[in-house]
């Protein structure tokens, strides 16, 4: 009887993105495929206060090994939205294989840092990508906003394949074109270190105002698509959803 169920609202939620995007009002004008996978690491720290300067020191050296990698993106984030227990900083990197990014992981950890010691906390996770793009060259000062969104139970294997081609890519797309960002991409865990069923979407503005303008589209894409809202709903929690904010140096080739 569950099974019928979940094949019920899966069939449902297909009806509805099906609709959506098939009204005059839909944003997509060629159909998205799936990318060749692309992995992120992402080394989480907690630094005290008092070690922020050592530790911009301290990246000069990381930039160097991350400069030198087969990557195809790589960069550090400080926490604009502090949390009590969350981190200040992280270090991350991607390639298009899981042997480059860890090829990278072992030249870092060669590297002498002393003040990663005087974390308070400290985290791993790696992250694969199959929906992404971005303007190659270098950014300093620039934001990244990430949201996790976590599926809900009997929601479609491929609701994130799904969800990503119909709704977050056109948009995010649109917004990559007209210069708002300079990258953007939705994430699932390539190494479960959490519960499944949680994916992130990510993107970067050169300037804050990049933030309100992709907010702003975000908003008008579901007030305007009256579909939009009850597809997204019918497979995401987002009751439970969280923002991210970071201060971004980020390097893309």
């Amino acid at each position: 009887m569950i099974d019928e169920v979940r094949s019920v609202l899966a069939a449902a939620s297909a009806l509805v993105i099906a609709a959506f995007w098939s009204t005059p009002t839909s944003a997509q004008s060629v159909a998205v495929e799936e990318k060749a996978p692309m992995y992120t690491y992402i080394s989480n720290w907690a630094i005290p206060r008092a070690q922020w300067a050592e530790l911009d020191k301290a990246l000069a050296d990381t930039n160097k090994v991350l400069a030198g990698g087969s990557l195809v993106g790589y960069g550090v984030n400080e926490s604009v939205l502090h949390q009590a227990e969350g981190g200040t900083h992280a270090v991350w990197w991607s390639a298009m294989s899981m042997a480059a990014v860890f090829d990278v992981l072992e030249q870092l950890r060669k590297t002498s840092t002393p003040v990663l010691n005087k974390a308070t906390k400290h985290w791993d996770g790696i992250y694969v990508s199959r929906f992404y793009n971005w303007h190659p060259g270098s950014s300093r000062g620039g934001y990244t906003q990430t949201t996790s969104f976590k599926l809900k139970v009997g929601a479609p294997d491929d609701a994130v394949q799904v969800l990503s081609k119909n709704i977050f890519v056109p948009l995010l797309e649109k917004l990559l074109s007209d210069g708002t960002l300079i990258e953007y991409e939705v994430d699932v865990q390539a190494e479960h270190a959490e519960a499944p069923g949680t994916f992130w979407i990510n993107f970067i503005t050169a300037k804050a105002e990049g933030l309100d303008k992709a907010n702003a589209a975000i908003a008008q894409t579901f007030n305007a698509n009256p579909l939009v809202g009850p597809a997204f709903a019918s497979d995401v929690d987002f009751a439970v959803h969280r923002d991210y904010l970071y201060r971004t140096e980020a390097t893309y080739r």
